[in-house]
Formats: C-alpha cells, sequence, structure tokens
C-alpha cells in the first residue's frame, strides 16, 4: 500500500558492492531500485583503498545525489543506504550510512532492521566514556568494534555483533574491505550476487537485475562474510537459531520482482489471493487491488474466484511528499491525492476491495469512501494477512498497540469504522501455507509477532529500564 500515508512504513535497504571501478554510480542505481524501502533519507560511502569519503542527505536518492555528487565518489567499493526513520528518529545525522574516522583508520556502516538492546548498551558505552553523535541503534555498533581492544578487525566485529540483539542486516566497510552479517534469526532479506568480477550485496534481488549483476545466494543468519580484493569469506559469528523472516516482506514490503529465500514475491502474493478465494467466498461483480502491493493478491483472487480483475483504483505516482502531516484531515486529503476511484469500473457494481494490511484504518475507510462515492453498491474489503495487533520492535514503525486499530477491537468494529459491507482478514495458517517457506517448525521460518504477540527475540523496550527485559 502507500507507506506515506498509510502509517505501515518500511524498514531500510542497503546496497553494497566491492571491486567495480563505477561502483558510486552502480549503488545510486542499486538504491533506485530499492526507494520504495525508505525515501527519509540516504547516502553512499566509497573507498578507493586509502580512504572513504561519502555523500549523504534528507529525501530521495534523485534529489540527494546529483551527477556532480556521485562524481566526487570516486573510488573501486560503495555502500549504500535508503532509509525510514525507527529507533532513533529522523534527521540528517542519522541518515547512513555512519562515516567514522580516527587515527586506525576510517570504519562506515549502514543497517536495515533495530537492534532491540540498542538503549541499554549506550547506557554501557556512555558510561565507559563514549560519546555518540547520532541517536541511531546503527551507531551502537561502530562503538563495540572500535572498544573492541587490540585484536583484529574481524574479531572485533564479530564481537560487537554478538552483543548486539534483534534484526539487522550489516554492511560495514574499511578502506580494504567490506563485512557482511545477518542476524542469527535470518530476519531481513539479504542477499549476494556478482557484477563482473566484483561483488554485489543487496537488500533485495530486484536491484541485481536492476544493475546486471547474478544472483549467488542468501546471506546465512548468524553469517559474517568478509569481502576484499581477494574475493569473499565466509565464517559464523553466531549459530542460527528460531529463524523467522519477517513475513512483511512477503506481504507488503518487498517488490513483486525480489526473491526472498527462494520464493519470488509475486507468486507469494498471488498464492495469498488464492487462498483468501478459499477462506473469503465472495459475490460480486469486480476484484481491485489497492495500488502497489495488492494488485498481485488481487489477480491471485480474481483467478481463483472468476471475478473479473480490474483497475479500480489508480495511484498518482507523481505527487510531492509535501503533503505528509500528522494530523488527520490532512492525511486523508493525502490519500485522495494519491489514489483514485475509477468510476467506469466500479459504478453500480459490488466490488471486491483487495489490500495488503489495516493498520489505523484511516486509509482504509477513506478508500472504501472514495470506491462508494464513485458509484460502488457494495464494497467488501478483504486483507491478504492477519490483524496486525502487536508492535513491532524490528525495524517497522508500529512500536505501540495505540497505533494499532486491531489491538483492541475485534473484526465487525473495524469494519463499522472504515464502512465496508464486509471485512476479512486471512488467516495465520492460511498465510503461512501461501507463502510457502520449506523451513520445519510450526512457523515455516517467519515472525509471526505482529500477528501473535510471539516475539522470537528477547526485547528490550527503551520505555523500560535499560538492563531489564520483556
Amino acid at each position: 500500500m502507500l507507506a506515506e500515508i498509510k502509517g505501515l512504513n518500511e524498514e531500510c535497504g542497503v546496497f553494497g558492492i566491492w571491486g567495480h571501478p563505477e561502483a558510486a554510480q552502480i549503488t545510486y542505481y542499486g538504491l533506485h531500485s530499492l526507494q520504495h524501502r525508505g525515501q527519509e533519507g540516504t547516502g553512499i560511502v566509497v573507498t578507493d583503498g586509502k580512504k572513504l569519503k561519502g555523500v549523504k542527505g534528507e529525501g530521495l536518492v534523485t534529489e540527494v545525489f546529483s551527477s556532480d555528487a556521485i562524481q566526487e565518489l570516486e573510488g573501486t567499493s560503495a555502500i549504500g543506504h535508503v532509509r525510514y526513520a525507527t529507533a532513533g528518529g529522523g534527521g540528517y545525522d542519522n541518515v547512513q550510512p555512519l562515516l567514522f574516522q580516527s587515527q586506525n583508520g576510517g570504519l562506515s556502516l549502514c543497517h536495515n532492521g533495530n537492534l532491540t538492546n540498542a538503549t541499554a548498551l549506550k547506557h554501557q558505552l556512555e558510561a565507559q566514556g563514549s560519546i555518540f553523535q547520532t541517536s541511531s541503534d546503527t551507531e551502537v555498533l561502530a562503538h563495540l568494534i572500535k572498544r573492541g581492544g587490540v585484536s583484529s578487525h574481524k574479531e572485533r566485529v564479530k564481537n560487537a555483533l554478538s552483543m548486539v540483539k534483534g534484526a539487522y542486516a550489516f554492511l560495514i566497510m574499511t578502506e580494504d574491505e567490506m563485512m557482511v552479517a545477518l542476524d542469527p534469526n535470518g530476519m531481513r532479506p539479504l542477499s549476494l550476487g556478482k557484477l563482473g568480477d566484483a561483488y554485489v550485496v543487496t537488500s533485495e534481488t530486484c536491484a541485481f537485475d536492476i544493475v546486471g549483476a547474478e544472483f549467488i545466494r542468501d546471506i546465512l543468519p548468524g553469517e559474517l562474510l568478509i569481502i576484499d580484493d581477494n574475493g569473499f569469506r565466509s565464517e559464523m559469528f553466531a549459530m542460527a537459531s528460531n529463524i523467522a523472516m519477517c513475513t512483511m516482506e512477503y506481504v507488503y514490503f518487498s517488490r513483486p520482482d525480489s526473491n526472498i529465500n527462494g520464493i519470488n514475491v509475486h507468486t507469494a502474493r498471488k498464492s495469498l489471493g488464492k487462498q483468501l478465494a478459499i477462506e473469503v467466498p465472495i459475490e460480486a461483480d469486480v476484484v481491485t487491488g489497492v495500488p502497489d502491493s495488492s494488485i498481485s493478491v488481487a489477480i491471485g483472487y480474481a483467478e481463483a474466484t472468476g471475478i473479473p480483475y480490474e483497475m479500480g483504483l489508480i495511484k498518482n505516482k507523481y505527487v510531492g511528499r509535501t503533503f505528509i502531516q500528522p494530523s488527520q484531515s490532512l492525511r486523508e486529503q493525502g490519500v485522495k491525492m494519491k489514489l483514485s476511484p475509477v468510476r467506469g469500473v466500479v459504478e453500480g457494481k459490488r466490488v471486491v476491495m483487495v489490500d495488503d494490511s489495516i493498520v489505523r484504518g484511516t486509509t482504509s475507510r477513506r478508500i472504501v469512501s472514495m470506491l462508494k462515492e464513485a458509484g460502488a453498491t457494495e464494497v467488501h474489503v478483504i486483507i491478504s494477512s492477519p490483524p496486525i495487533k502487536n508492535p513491532c520492535f524490528y525495524g517497522i514503525d508500529t512500536s505501540t498497540k495505540d497505533e494499532l486499530i486491531a489491538s483492541d477491537r475485534s473484526v465487525e468494529e473495524i469494519r463499522e469504522i472504515i464502512g465496508a459491507d464486509t471485512l476479512t482478514f486471512l488467516s495465520v495458517d492460511g498465510m503461512v501455507e501461501a507463502i510457502g517457506r520449506k523451513e520445519d517448525g510450526e512457523n515455516r521460518g517467519q515472525c509471526l509477532a505482529c500477528f501473535t504477540g510471539k516475539y522470537p527475540t528477547e526485547i528490550y523496550p527503551s520505555t523500560l529500564h535499560p538492563y531489564e527485559k520483556v
């Protein structure tokens, strides 16, 4: 759906390349393909083998990186980041990659996810004399690495990674190597590819297609990949345990042309639509999906039910971000600017409106209202995930139950609020079955915490004492 206005915002996206003469240019295109994962800020840091240099700023990739800015980033290796602010909030200082200089050389790092024990670690580090330049949880790892004693850089990184908890996909770069790390639960997508003789790492495989790289494999949970001019080598900094890939990557976050652990996202979403057809048989005249992530689901539902799929809602891709405001009235106006119903498709019709999730309910209510204003006689809302009842502490901006309409309301109460004729959510079991991951266990290697309240890791909310866990 529409991240800026619905209240469920993406995580972040990372991209790295080692050993290419046009590293900055390729990273620019890689970040552009990951723009859907974060629109608040972006940055690139390059190395020429002698020093690190970076450019970053608030805004979209095309806004931050002019042709001149890219030309200034001379080097054969780079890491880049697109950001949606979760832990630490927004602001220029928190835009990644973070870059630090010291007498022992430079260090740059970027991160997709959220460290659940960052507050506790910050208290420890500050008590030992550390001074933080940002409010981002990502900076915690940099301090842990730099305070790791006289051991090798690799051992300091491994020791630092063993101390952080939560969801993370890290890219860490010095003048002469890049390290790639995925948390032991494998909660974030992260893949390795190759472009000629260069190695490429990215949050989503769609970036490989954009830059012309060939997919090699997914990064393993608990793996530390070390890439330098001699190639790459793999070590485990932790044993993989309780594999829990974020389910919303399949449902909403990732691009449909990406593959996550061997499963194509578009195919998974079509399967969600077919499962909805089994669970939610509805008599209707037309099926439409809320752009963009729900279109694949709507196509699957239409194919399974025989109800025609039509473009009942059009997304205006050229609306700027200036309308994004916190007040409800302006948020609703933002929905109207972003989406338009196609009267010729929905007028006089019973419409099945397919969406991926309901967070606050504001957007769903406005879309239902627009469809009825355009002449729809009935609007049946079906959701390709279960109700989101619990906050996420792993990098999605739903950190309190107060933000979630389903946390203390029944499906019928939500239906009344959004004004739909019927409202149905996909079951947890149906969602897991439709996505089709092959891992053993009841969740098949998926994190279902926002639906079930069962978190795959320890949680250390910042509202508690920094050493108290839940």
